[in-house]
């Protein structure tokens, strides 16, 4: 990426950690519902568009008094430990549901993973737009959808495969250890942040 587009280092790695966190979860989200319908006791559609609801009320109730909470202290600092923890949740939230088998489980499951999106997303914007280079904003932005956009459209396909060939399981082992990889590239800005 470097040498093709001349982007900064924070924006290059907070837009490859992105690539892998929203591609690992790419390859599950399109087969969600059908993990929650057959694979737990009780489940089915309706119960698979209230855990999503569960996961985006919690986030949608927790990320502005954190980000709050972020924009209150000086410095970038706090920001990239806020923003790891959330990361590593929702690494975390993919691997629970390797053992998930009812529906308050699932719902719990939901419930940590809204909150490490309350976390990770706030901070990785503020970080986000504090680096991004003057008068470069709307192609850095834009760099940054289309990445997770195409990263997103290779897996599209493949979950769905993979979860019929595989299971869910293998799956959803696969999804959280791309989103720690995804959070150890947020590691590579941490010096570069430092300076801010």
């Amino acid at each position: 990426m470097k040498f093709v587009f001349p982007i900064n280092k924070v924006i290059r790695f907070l837009t490859l950690s992105d690539i892998l966190m929203l591609s690992g979860w790419g390859l599950v989200n399109p087969v969600l519902a059908i993990f929650f319908a057959d694979q737990i006791q009780g489940g089915d559609v309706k119960i698979a568009g209230l855990a999503v609801a569960i996961a985006l009320l919690t986030k949608s109730l927790s990320q502005l008094p954190i980000a709050w909470l972020i924009d209150k202290k000086k410095g970038e600092i706090d920001d990239f430990w806020v923003m790891i923890s959330g990361s590593l949740i929702i690494a975390c939230s993919a691997f629970l549901f390797i053992f998930a088998r009812t529906i308050p489980q699932v719902f719990l499951i939901q419930v940590v993973s809204g909150f490490g999106m309350a976390l990770s997303y706030p901070a990785w914007l503020a970080i986000f737009t504090r680096h991004l280079d003057n008068h470069q904003e709307g192609f850095q932005w834009s760099f940054y959808s289309s990445a997770t956009n195409l990263g997103g459209a290779v897996v599209a396909g493949l979950g769905g495969v993979m979860a019929n060939y595989l299971g869910f399981r293998p799956l959803f082992f696969l999804v959280g250890l791309l989103s720690l990889l995804g959070t150890v590239f947020l590691f590579v800005c941490y010096r570069d942040m430092r300076k801010k």
